[in-house]
């Protein structure tokens, strides 16, 4: 949702990211802050400012970068925030200034993407709004932002150790689904729910993990910002008794629909409109589930309070229901049914190069690795983006990743002994062209096993084409959406099915494009993509300071 600005600000940041005790979910644990908040503080800006953190890792033992989630970093692709790929981890006590320009209105967020920074709880919200005296294509009276995401007890560094290990220690389902930053584990607001031994939880509203209560108006439309940071858990979202319509996708307008549940994945973010036109002397359930994986998780819940009635009145009707976890039809119900708002630009009626990877799980000399194209995905010292500008051919391996995976291969019975091979290689995509990426997906090393994965673009947009089901094949694109297809940054694909996207590649840079799933990203699933990197300048030498691109500078400084 592109719009002009008429008034341009430099928005100026000052933040600390640092280990601190928390309680998200009541039980206190280490988790990552910025500036003593968890989450992290949120951004507010309009279209065109220029956003500028100073960010300084106060983390004694590790590095630590922050990925601005749907920003296309135009002309900044250093500011993009990969560690590996756009530049260097900020290293302890070190400071690192993100400046770059927020050019679209929509939902956003921030999460850290060194590691498995973003599972233990660096992330936060950032929200764009139109200039002031231009609107959106809908009206409301007031706003809430829910950022959702899950939370694990076992800290990051035992989750990757675990999933580096051999047997593959899995780090399994979350204990608790958070809502801002919120949840509770082993106890519910509900009378009888869950494994609490009493019947409900007393919160003072002081509480850490005390549910953020949302008080509205009767008669009033709000807009609802939901976005997704999850690790791991793909989500429903409901509001008792009120039904939700369907505004904004990833930033961009889509033509309006009304649900009563919406399926959110890692990385996905939306706007919703509810009325609040429901009996003003109750209030209601906001209930967030688990889909795509057999929960052991108990759903997140919070109250949508009708003032005046008291916020501490529990509501009298039971929460929305999650849907089951495998019922894939109603997530591709929901999901088949974003458009673009019309009047939004289409896509290319062609391409002029396709791209298809295949999403498998492998081994690799007995270690469980996931693959694309069966190639595991290993980031090198050197960021590419360096790397690619200065001619450093050594810093990543420089044969050309497969284009496309054997037409024999069966994606309901995969090889019995798939093992593969690990890459740091780079589809390099020739400026301003039209590319194709057809993800598929398959089975994985489990019998009659195939699993969601939401995947995210850096640095672009993309248009989804369409979905479907078994093997991709060239009569498929028959059934395209040239029309009015969604502009996204974050997609899915569903089990044993195909995701067709196009996007142009008109951003010069070097961009992840990945599963946002982090522990499968951790494991290998992504790929990089590079366009006209001789075209980028000004990158601040501070982001480069490791590898190879490192001594290039001390050789020019002339320091031994």
């Amino acid at each position: 949702m592109v719009v002009k600005s008429t008034a341009v600000k430099v928005r100026h940041y000052k933040w600390d990211v640092e280990y601190m005790f928390w309680a998200p979910d009541c039980e206190e644990r280490v988790v990552m802050g910025i500036n003593g908040q968890f989450p992290g503080p949120t951004i507010r800006a309009e279209v065109g400012d220029t956003i500028h953190v100073d960010l300084t890792n106060k983390l004694s033992t590790e590095g630590v970068v922050i990925h601005w989630h749907g920003i296309r970093q135009l002309g900044t692709p250093w500011a993009d925030g990969t560690a590996s790929i756009s530049q260097c981890p900020i290293n302890p006590g070190e400071t690192f200034t993100y400046r770059f320009v927020v050019d679209k209105a929509g939902t956003y967020f921030y999460h850290g993407h060194y590691g498995m920074q973003r599972s233990g709880g660096l992330y936060g919200t950032l929200i764009v709004e139109v200039p002031k005296g231009q609107h959106e294509p809908f009206h409301y009276d007031g706003e809430f932002n829910l950022l959702l995401s899950d939370w694990w007890h076992e800290s990051i560094h035992e989750q990757e150790v675990g999933l580096s290990s051999k047997p593959l220690r899995w780090i399994g389902e979350p204990q608790t689904l958070l809502i801002n930053g919120r949840g509770q584990y082993n106890c519910s607001l509900l009378p009888n729910f869950g494994n609490s031994s009493s019947t409900q939880c007393k919160f003072s509203g002081t509480e850490q993990c005390a549910p953020q209560i949302l008080q509205v108006l009767p008669n009033k439309t709000y807009r609802v910002r939901l976005a997704s940071t999850t690790a791991l858990a793909s989500l429903n979202i409901a509001i008792g008794n009120h039904k939700m319509i369907v505004v904004e996708a990833d930033g961009n307008y889509v033509q309006p629909f009304t649900v009563d549940d919406l399926d959110i994945y890692s990385g996905e973010s939306y706007s919703v409109l509810i009325n609040t036109n429901q009996n003003p002397n109750k209030n209601y359930w906001i209930s967030i589930g688990v889909r795509g994986r057999r929960p052991n998780t108990p759903p997140a819940l919070t109250i949508l309070n009708y003032k005046p009635t008291s916020a501490s009145k529990l509501p009298t009707i039971s929460p929305p229901i999650t849907p089951a976890w495998n019922d894939y039809n109603h997530s591709k119900s929901f999901t088949k049914n974003i458009f673009a708002l019309m009047g939004s630009h289409t896509p290319p009626a062609t391409y002029d190069r396709r791209i298809a990877l295949l999403n498998t799980q492998n081994r690799i000399d007995g270690f469980i690795k996931w693959a694309i194209n069966n190639v595991s995905l290993v980031f090198p010292p050197t960021p590419y983006l360096g790397s690619i500008k200065f001619g450093l051919k050594s810093g990543f391996d420089q044969t050309n990743p497969p284009e496309n995976f054997p037409s024999s291969y069966d994606i309901m019975s995969p090889p019995a002994n798939p093992n593969t091979t690990t890459g740091s290689g780079v589809y390099r995509l020739r400026y301003n062209t039209t590319v194709d990426i057809i993800l598929q997906n398959a089975n994985a090393l489990g019998a009659n096993v195939s699993e969601i994965h939401p995947w995210h673009l850096h640095g672009h947009d993309f248009w989804v084409l369409g979905y479907g089901e078994g093997k991709f094949t060239k009569d498929d694109e028959a059934k395209f959406n040239l029309k009015n297809p969604p502009l996204r940054n974050t997609v899915v694909i569903f089990p044993y099915g195909w995701t067709a996207l196009r996007f142009v590649a008109d951003n010069p840079g070097a961009w992840a494009f990945h599963c946002h799933i982090e522990p499968h990203l951790h494991m290998g699933m992504g790929v990089v993509l590079a366009s006209a990197v001789e075209r980028v300048q000004g990158i601040p030498s501070n982001a480069l300071t490791c590898g190879l691109t490192a001594k290039m500078f001390l050789k020019k400084k002339n320091i031994p």
